[in-house]
């Protein structure tokens, strides 16, 4: 199946920690989709640090802060953002202090932050964010991956500057910012931390006139899987939010449809995504590794997981004979599992 939403629940007020263990158990109970081997971590203590490697939003910030001043006396705060050399536009042009704003309403809200006006796009970038973490809390336990552009164009419009510039803020910052943390545990030895990534259904779905935007999208599924497999025996964990929110990047995009935009919505806005990365990098998440977990509209999902969902086999090479008999059953497996999957995704109000 390509992605769909397995289950979904939408929230309102309390209720976040019953609707999660629920999607894990859908995940567990699903014969298709099976999930990902699940960490069995120590608690982590209170006063974690968190690094936001971000270069040009300040949207995820703000709702983190938002969450936090619920919860601050359980979980601290202490955010790194990266502004980046590429700017502060959603293309990635131009300059903007985002960082320092955020450190600063931070401040203001009691935490305790520092800004870096390194690129993630760069290994040396994501070394000095990484870097300035450490030089300003003396360790790191949290990384949330967030930085993103966009360059929304249709294949045969795209150059090639527009695919490398998105697939260097999302995919390959990624990469530059998790590698020194990954050096950092194993170094260290530093048991239970959390890494919590950025993809979108325009790379799990697809979506029309983001070829670059999906691929990038999809690669960081990938990229997580495969980090959470390797850093499991670090008792780390390392999961997948799929956002789905008003923010500066996607506002023009909604206006476009012409759909109006309520900004003062915290439903519609990033606020809703914050409770649940901070609940995947709290004690609480200490069990959940290798998934992704749709947020969208006060609505909390889980993600199937590529896997085989009917198999033939051949004692020899398949014909084309064979296959003209073979891929329409497999079509067909696929079709059930698909109306299986939107059947029981429909929303369980909590």
């Amino acid at each position: 199946a390509r992605g769909a939403l397995e289950r979904i629940f939408a929230v309102q007020g309390e209720g976040n920690n019953r609707a999660v263990e629920a999607l894990l158990d859908a995940r567990r109970n699903n014969a298709h989709h099976p999930g990902m081997p699940v960490a069995v971590v120590q608690a982590q203590p209170e006063g974690q640090r968190l690094l936001a490697a971000e270069t040009q939003s300040l949207d995820l910030g703000e709702g983190l802060i938002a969450h936090a001043r619920l919860d601050v006396a359980a979980f601290a705060i202490e955010l790194v953002k990266g502004s980046g050399h590429l700017g502060g536009a959603t293309d990635g042009s131009g300059q903007s202090p985002v960082a320092d704003e955020v450190v600063e309403e931070i401040r203001k809200a009691g935490g305790e932050a520092v800004a870096s006006h390194d690129s993630v796009a760069t290994v040396s970038g994501g070394q000095a964010i990484f870097q300035t973490a450490i030089d300003a809390f003396g360790g790191l336990d949290i990384l949330v991956n967030n930085a993103g552009i966009l360059r929304d164009r249709t294949l045969f419009n795209m150059e090639e500057e527009d695919w490398d510039a998105v697939l260097n803020v999302h995919l390959k910052g990624h990469y530059c910012c998790t590698r020194p943390f990954a050096r950092y545990i194993r170094e260290t030895n530093r048991l239970g931390c959390r890494v919590i990534n950025f993809s979108s259904v325009s790379g799990l779905f697809g979506n029309f006139g983001q070829a670059n935007y999906g691929a990038a999208k999809a690669g960081i599924a990938g990229f997580s899987r495969v980090v959470s497999l390797e850093l499991e025996k670090y008792e780390a964990t390392v999961n997948t939010i799929s956002p789905g929110a008003a923010t500066r990047m996607t506002i023009p995009l909604i206006e476009g449809r012409g759909l109006a935009v309520d900004t003062s919505d915290p439903t519609r806005g990033p606020q809703q995504i914050a409770p649940v990365v901070t609940w995947l990098a709290s004690p609480a998440g200490k069990a959940v590794n290798g998934e992704i977990i749709h947020v969208s509209r006060c609505t909390v999902a889980i993600m199937q997981q590529p896997t085989l969902i009917r198999t033939f086999k051949s004692d020899e090479l398949w014909t084309l004979d064979q296959l003209d008999g073979v891929i329409p059953s497999l079509l067909e497996a696929k079709r059930v599992c698909d109306e299986r999957a939107a059947k029981e995704a429909t929303p369980e109000l909590i």
